[in-house]
């Protein structure tokens, strides 16, 4: 569930980025270039956490936390 409604969240941008841990309300996401990085972190950071949360009712996603990933 959170993977699909992470996709809807991030639109085109979904398959730079994957899925890391989930705890505490904090989910963790690799981004695949630094700039893409800086852009999720800097501009999209409010709005994303809203979005998945009113795509899982019951679910709280307080935060995101952005790292590079080499996959």
């Amino acid at each position: 569930r959170l993977g699909e409604a992470w996709e809807v969240a991030a639109g085109p941008v979904a398959p730079d980025t994957r899925l890391g841990a989930f705890r505490r309300g904090v989910l963790e996401v690799e981004v695949r270039t630094g700039v893409l990085m800086q852009e999720l972190a800097q501009f999209q950071k409010r709005a994303l956490p809203a979005k998945l949360r009113q795509a899982l009712p019951g679910v709280t996603v307080a935060d995101l936390r952005f790292r590079a990933g080499a996959w």
